[in-house]
């Protein structure tokens, strides 16, 4: 399967500015099927978390209220061209992923 991340990593001065968009549905759970009429279940991300050298950079704890396919955009300090990055995710279903990339 393909990640469902997308991330763009880029160190200036002593800053790196991160910025991910991540493919997923983020149903509500409040939202009908328009062709059965039933609720969808809800389905979303509880937690994404961005590590740099082993330490937490970013963390957020999200709900149903945060649109599908979300985009995010911080910046951290200590970052060096070259450095890894690393982004995962959990669902409320369990389902997860996580990639690894490269400052920029």
């Amino acid at each position: 399967m393909a990640s469902t991340i997308r991330i763009k990593a880029v160190a200036s001065g002593d800053a790196t500015t991160v910025q991910s968009l991540i493919r997923h549905p983020m149903d509500s759970g409040f939202v009908k099927d328009k062709k059965t009429g039933k609720p969808i279940p809800a389905h979303f991300i509880e937690v994404l978390n961005f590590e740099h050298g082993g330490k937490t950079v970013f963390t957020a704890f999200w709900g149903p209220a945060v649109s599908k396919d979300p985009y995010v955009k911080f910046k951290f300090k200590g970052g060096k061209k070259g450095d890894e990055l690393k982004i995962s995710w959990v669902d409320n279903k369990g389902q997860s992923d996580s990639l690894v990339a490269k400052i920029r």
